[in-house]
């Protein structure tokens, strides 16, 4: 269950072209495509976007309001998301950059589940950002101040992976991130009802015009938007993606 402030249902009003998101000062707006709803978090590359997963004493963080309470005192929770598929005990299951340092190493073979569904991806924070194919950036990784590996791709050099067939019956509360061509800007997006693959990832290439884009996960997928009331429910998670701000400037 999620709540939405007026605020936030107001927001549906000022969607605009290029694409299908306005420039204003909240980040997250619903965006209609083919009669359903999603939320998108639209962020820059010169913001402050984090992936976490545990606090300065190697305890897991688990939930935005736990991550809220270990931030700063001058900084404020934008927005926040599960950010990759994870273990039991919330450990990464494949790549995990925070801070420059490898948490946890990439996995290139192919496995069980929509994580070993190949080809399955990896979400770079650098100076830019970027979506690649795992085995690519394995071959040559660029430098990422943060990254989380999951799967599968969604969208690869702007085709639908291979895997998902548009009859799927096969429906989930979705949750992914894309990349703009240029690198400058991600667009972190949830289903608002459950979706197929196909339908997630169509709405990224034909709505969000992204050219590469990976899904983080589904069933346990959540976002958390304080300045809209949002704050859905769920257990604790593994990697969390949250956009940073002070206070004096966070919705």
């Amino acid at each position: 269950m999620k709540t939405i402030s007026i605020k936030a249902a107001l927001a549906v009003l000022a969607l605009c072209a290029s694409p299908a998101l306005a420039q204003t000062a909240t980040p997250c707006q619903d965006t209609p495509f083919e009669g359903l709803t999603y939320t998108v978090c639209k962020v820059s590359s010169d913001q402050d976007v984090e992936l976490f997963l545990k606090d300065d004493n190697d305890n897991l963080i688990g939930t935005p309001e736990r991550l809220q309470a270990v931030l700063p005192a001058d900084k404020q929770l934008v927005f926040a998301m599960n950010a990759g598929m994870y273990h039991p005990d919330r450990a990464p299951v494949g790549l995990f950059i925070r801070d420059g340092q490898e948490i946890h190493k990439i996995v290139t073979s192919e496995g069980p589940g929509n994580f070993g569904l190949l080809p399955n991806g990896v979400f770079c924070i650098g100076s830019q950002f970027s979506v690649m194919e795992s085995r690519a950036f394995a071959a040559n990784p660029p430098t990422c101040r943060y990254a989380t590996q999951s799967g599968p791709m969604l969208v690869i050099d702007g085709k639908l992976h291979p895997a998902f067939v548009a009859d799927s019956s096969s429906r989930n509360i979705r949750n992914g991130v894309g990349v703009s061509a240029d690198g400058k800007t991600a667009y972190f997006a949830i289903s608002d009802a459950p979706v197929t693959f196909h339908e997630f990832a169509r709405f990224y290439r034909d709505v969000l015009h992204t050219p590469n884009a990976l899904y983080f996960d589904g069933k346990i997928s959540r976002l958390t938007i304080p300045g809209q009331g949002r704050e859905d429910l769920g257990l604790p998670m593994g990697p969390i993606v949250a956009l940073i701000a002070p206070k004096s400037a966070a919705n």
